[in-house]
């Protein structure tokens, strides 16, 4: 896919104007993403989400955001909580 300008405009020096057109020197679709792999075996590394105190592997839709009161204590905070606090911009 041809990119695309960020920006178009016209540069004008005395009698003569011409268009000028800003684009990006980096894509996405050129970067290079790497994964973490055992150099012994070369199998894929995996982190799985564990419980700090028991050990335990914790699902996906056990897991929600909290926020940091004191040394052991955490207070959970929602979506809708978030959403109510948000800055209008």
């Amino acid at each position: 896919m041809a990119p695309r300008a960020n920006w178009k405009g016209f540069l004008r020096l005395s009698l003569v104007t011409c268009p000028v057109a800003l684009y990006p020197a980096t894509s996405d679709t050129e970067k290079v993403s790497f994964n973490q792999i055992n150099r012994k075996t070369g199998h894929r590394i995996k982190y799985s989400k564990v419980d700090a105190d028991t050990g335990e592997e914790v699902a996906n839709e056990d897991i929600v955001k909290g926020y940091k009161v004191d040394t052991d204590t955490y207070i959970e905070v929602t979506r809708e909580e978030l959403d109510d606090i948000a800055l209008e911009s």
